[in-house]
């Protein structure tokens, strides 16, 4: 039993098509994860790299504690079940699961024909690596037959079984082994829609058996939502989402996920978001349908789309919509809506019709419109009526990007400002402002990221909910009647905060937020991301080293990151991870971006030499813009600097993207 890690995983072929782009995760022992997408996705392609049956382009790759880029898979313990079965025809279904433990050898000591263990003249027991006996052979068979209830068909041939039951023997010929993961390519696509359903529920049943890592590749979201811990949804060699099947339905991270998690799909429709006071309106386009919601029910939103300016993806599932006369009359935020026709499914009823009274409810457009109504309910063809939104069933995205833009991770708190003497008045808070945020008086937009509200400062405010999101902690606070979002890690302040705290006091990182008017960035915030363009080089030095006992000059290769002409040695795991990614050869004829963080460089007499452009001063804390050439770099001082300097980065920290194929190595 083991846990996984892939890590910048990618699939590059020799013509340059990316099957996997930087795909990265965690997987917990006993996990059943699955991974989902239409063809083409990559899904597939991901688990034969996990197999070893494709080679991993670039990243780490571990099972338990061993990094098994380069491993065999006969050695990495993992069994594998194929879409076609690839059962032996002319073999016994006793020999079919039996196989793969027939070539198999296990650990033994030597023993004599007796059994008893044979000694070495040191009086130590003699290991040998053995096949299985026959006995053992049976044993292990049996046992995988009874959990799979094939235990009367192990005299028969493939030919001679079912569908459902040739499967089973699959399973079986992977569970006999116990291995650490087992790996599932698509294996009910084969199988009628009843026996699917069947089979679905047997590997869930085995799942919990065996208490071993699961990862199972579907394009079926049913087979997905119903079998999954946890779900990755994929699209074009991307990772567009992972989560709970319950998480990916209530909040998926953009409109793809959206659309294809969910049955019938989320309705989309396009229109407009307009911030008035404590109000937003939305506007339906191509259409009249218009309706008014608290801010409070937004405040997740994005604020650069509450503009009226923006035309976003509005997205409401099935059930999020109302037609029963009850709904309707309790509803403030109602559109209406003609019907064209209506589809009886037994427990519920799927009505479908348009906003814009000219559509006819059959094209999918963005005004089509389906309903979800529970039991038998008829409607009339041509029927205008109100349908009552559920406004915090509501999903917003960008219509470029398809991202939400109203994430379960806000990203930004959107607040009223005003500027006077060198202060800034928000909240009903007057906070002094340090001398890098130097913004003329007047009134202003603040967006305050998430991540900038800190919880050691001089500002009152009152804890009213906490929310665990994938490692993350949302804390929802109250700051004189305001609410304000803020996002901590779980692992850091978060284990100190709770609901039970109550009042608090926080304050905020200068140096990440953002001043705005009309729609323009006053005050920008300090980009914490540092990036120099560079090679990476070998030389060989000499060195004293002793063989057999004598002291002897060798020479050793070093390796370095050169940046701007300044060698920098890397350590054992950069360039290990620089080699697994390229051939030896490739690896020093590349560009490559290297990036730190503004608090990875040290000032010292020698380095990559930058000129100083100006102090920054953000009260807590300095940092000083440079000038690398044509980039401009931020460094954290604890002084003022000034002329020219040199930057020594913390090498172990780097983070380095190959520049031609945009590869992320670490």
């Amino acid at each position: 039993m083991a846990n996984l890690s892939l890590k910048h995983i990618y699939k590059v072929y020799p013509n340059g098509a990316k099957a996997v782009n930087d795909f990265n995760m965690q997987i917990e022992d006993k996990e059943f994860i699955v991974f989902v997408g239409p063809s083409g996705c990559g899904k597939s392609t991901t688990l034969r790299m996990i197999a070893g049956l494709e080679e991993i382009t670039a990243g780490e790759l571990k099972i338990g504690d061993m990094v098994v880029n380069g491993m065999e898979p006969k050695d990495r313990d993992i069994a594998m079940v194929f879409q076609n079965y690839a059962l032996y025809p002319h073999m016994t279904i006793f020999e079919n699961i039996a196989f793969g433990l027939r070539m198999r050898k296990i650990p033994d000591i030597k023993r004599d024909k007796a059994g008893n263990p044979v000694l070495d003249k040191n009086g130590k027991e003699i290991p040998v690596m053995r096949h299985y006996n026959k006995q053992e052979l049976t044993a292990k068979v049996t046992e995988a037959a009874e959990i799979l209830g094939i235990t009367e068909y192990l005299k028969r041939k493939p030919k001679e079984m079912s569908g459902g039951q040739r499967q089973r023997v699959a399973l079986g010929r992977a569970i006999v082994r116990r291995p650490k993961v087992m790996l599932l390519d698509e294996p009910l696509s084969n199988l009628d829609a009843k026996l699917r359903t069947q089979m679905r529920s047997e590997i869930v049943k085995l799942h919990k058996k065996l208490q071993t890592t699961f990862i199972y590749v579907t394009h079926d979201q049913v087979e997905a939502m119903t079998m999954g811990t946890r779900i990755v949804v994929m699209k074009d060699g991307f990772v567009k989402q992972i989560d709970t099947p319950k998480n990916l339905y209530r909040y998926p991270a953009n409109k793809f996920v959206a659309g294809f998690i969910g049955t019938p799909q989320m309705n989309f429709f396009q229109g407009t978001l307009t911030k008035d006071g404590d109000s937003v309106h939305i506007a339906f386009k191509r259409s009249d349908a218009k309706v008014t919601v608290p801010y409070s029910m937004l405040m997740k939103t994005m604020p650069q789309y509450l503009d009226g300016t923006k035309t976003v993806y509005i997205g409401f599932r099935a059930e999020d919509i109302a037609l029963e006369e009850d709904k309707v009359a309790a509803s403030n935020a109602k559109i209406k809506v003609r019907i064209s026709h209506s589809e009886e499914l037994g427990t519920e009823t799927l009505v479908y019709g348009d906003i814009n009274m000219d559509g006819d409810g059959f094209d999918e457009t963005s005004t089509r419109v389906i309903i979800k109504s529970a039991g038998f309910k008829e409607y009339q063809s041509d029927t205008v009526c109100e349908a009552a939104l559920n406004i915090e069933g509501i999903h917003l995205f960008d219509i470029d990007t398809e991202e939400s833009i109203m994430p379960r991770l806000p990203e930004y708190n959107y607040a009223d400002c005003k500027v006077s003497a060198g202060k800034l008045a928000i909240l009903g808070q007057s906070i002094a402002l340090p001398s890098a945020v130097n913004c003329s008086d007047g009134e202003y937009d603040l967006l305050l990221p998430t991540d900038a509200v800190t919880f050691d400062g001089d500002i009152p405010a009152e804890i009213t909910s906490t929310e665990d999101i994938n490692g993350k902690l949302l804390i929802t606070l109250s700051v004189n009647g305001k609410k304000l979002f803020a996002v901590t890690d779980c692992s850091a302040d978060g284990e100190k905060i709770s609901v039970a705290d109550g009042k608090i006091k926080i304050g905020i990182d200068m140096k990440k937020i953002i001043i705005r008017k009309n729609s323009e960035d006053v005050i920008s915030p300090m980009p914490l991301v540092n990036g120099l363009n560079g090679t990476f080089v070998m030389e060989k030095l000499p060195e004293m080293t002793v063989v057999n006992g004598k002291e002897k000059k060798v020479k050793k290769a070093h390796y370095y990151l050169l940046i701007d002409g300044t060698k920098l040695e890397a350590p054992a795991e950069v360039y290990n991870k620089l080699f697994a990614a390229t051939s030896d050869r490739k690896a020093f004829n590349s560009a490559y971006r290297y990036e730190w963080t503004p608090y990875d460089f040290a000032v010292s007499g020698d380095g990559i030499r930058a000129q100083v452009e100006e102090t920054l001063d953000y009260g807590a804390e300095k940092f000083v813009r440079c000038t690398v050439g044509e980039e401009v770099i931020y460094v954290k001082t604890d002084k003022r600097l000034s002329g020219t300097v040199h930057l020594v980065p913390d090498v172990s920290k780097v983070s380095i993207i190959e520049s031609e194929r945009q590869i992320r190595i670490l």
